[in-house]
């Protein structure tokens, strides 16, 4: 079995963030949400429209997505890997090179993002 991972804030939850996740999971059998805290999300200077609990129930409800998981600090990635027997990591491409570091604990996977929509 193949564990994908992906992370995000996923808030005011479109297209764009079903379409990431629907690819995601399409590159394994098992997709673990990494869902960015509140608290997160301030440290990183961002207020997100609504709380970590409604938008961990939004993606819950997503058929593909199997575990969601909190977001608490950058340096976690590579403990949920090893924890999680994670084989892929992804996220969008805008983000492509950061995560180059997670390809010593497993394979790295940039998805071309959705164009013409952001919840920014």
């Amino acid at each position: 079995m193949r564990t994908v991972i992906t992370y995000g804030t996923f808030d005011t939850l479109h297209y764009g963030h079903i379409r990431l996740l629907r690819r995601a999971a399409e590159l394994g059998d098992r997709l673990i949400v990494g869902l960015s805290t509140d608290e997160f999300n301030f440290l990183k200077g961002k207020k997100s429209l609504f709380t970590y609990e409604d938008r961990k129930k939004d993606i819950e409800a997503l058929r593909f997505v199997d575990l969601v998981i909190p977001e608490g600090n950058w340096e976690q990635k590579i403990k949920d890997v090893q924890k999680y027997s994670v084989d892929i990591f992804t996220i969008g491409s805008d983000w492509e090179g950061e995560f180059d570091f997670l390809n010593d604990f497993c394979k790295v996977v940039y998805l071309e993002r959705t164009p013409s929509i952001s919840s920014t």
